[in-house]
């Protein structure tokens, strides 16, 4: 990795640009001193189709050579300007991540005033007007659906944001805190916790009837006393704990897939999920706009 990192390759860049724009220079220099012996006639002694055709030595239009010559002023000149070699960054400090950046703000600013009417109004409120849900549906669709599906009803391993299943609570409140911190919701590996692989599979079984769903009540009944090891965070009535965004065991809605098999493997395994913070995406206003539309979708 340090080789991606060390001067080495700035200077190889830099190096690489002068040697071509001085090799220009040479072949410019070298072929305006440059003499062909030519017959009297004027021509160089080659001759196609039996002499019908013959090479004739007439020196680049001078127009032809000195847009050469402009080129490689205007490269010399750039070059000493704008970024170009290696990590130098020319004399005017331009950067594109710079050039972004004022866009980005101007355009802000721009919309700014549009979003200030929103700013006033309560999350529930901006949910019911049709203005800020247009808008609110493209800042989800061009930041948020390459995750949550464009419907928002998610995917394995990608919350479903229309229905009422809220892992860190769905309180206007908890969405803005979400979309602009981000979140990372941790569940270790707890085999070894719970015990052998049998105990893991009671375990696994139990919490499957806390639901309802398909399960052994053998093994269910087995494993409800080892549950104990998930109930500091799933709860002792495996509800879930929205602070630590312990999912509720007991509404049959799984985000890492349904079934013994997948609940087994988050024992064994655990599971880290994370959704990056996307504060400093957004003003606090589009925040605003964008909360209310993700609490409109499950209300």
């Amino acid at each position: 990795m340090s080789d991606f990192t060390s001067n080495f390759w700035s200077l190889w860049v830099a190096g690489i640009t002068i040697a071509s724009i001085a090799f220009c220079v040479f072949v410019l220099w070298a072929s305006a001193r440059m003499k062909v012996h030519t017959a009297a006639d004027g021509t160089t002694g080659h001759s196609w189709d039996e002499g019908t055709l013959a090479e004739i030595n007439n020196p680049l239009p001078g127009w032809w050579t000195w847009m050469f010559v402009i080129t490689i002023v205007f490269a010399v000149g750039y070059l000493y300007m704008y970024p170009g070699l290696g990590t130098n960054a020319g004399s005017f400090g331009w950067s594109s991540a710079d050039q972004y950046k004022k866009e980005v703000e101007a355009g802000m600013a721009k919309e700014a005033p549009l979003y200030a009417k929103f700013a006033a109004m309560k999350v529930e409120e901006v949910a019911k007007n049709p203005e800020a849900m247009a808008i609110g549906e493209r800042l989800f669709m061009n930041n948020c659906a390459q995750c949550h599906g464009s419907d928002a009803k998610g995917g394995i391993g990608y919350p479903n944001l229309t229905d009422k299943d809220w892992l860190y609570g769905g309180a206007p409140e908890n969405i803005v805190e979400t979309i602009t911190n981000g979140r990372n919701g941790v569940m270790p590996p707890m085999a070894a916790a719970v015990g052998s692989a049998d105990d893991v599979k009671n375990v696994a079984n139990y919490v499957l009837s806390l639901s309802g769903s398909a399960h052994d009540s053998v093994r269910a009944n087995l494993g409800k006393e080892k549950f104990a090891a998930c109930a500091a965070c799933h709860g002792p009535d495996g509800k879930g704990m929205q602070a630590l965004g312990a999912p509720n065991l007991t509404d049959n809605i799984w985000l890492h897939g349904a079934g013994e098999s997948a609940i087994i493997q988050r024992i064994n395994e655990g599971k880290n999920n994370v959704m990056p913070p996307q504060g400093n995406r957004f003003t606090k206003d589009q925040i605003h706009v964008l909360a209310a539309y993700v609490w409109g979708k499950s209300n």
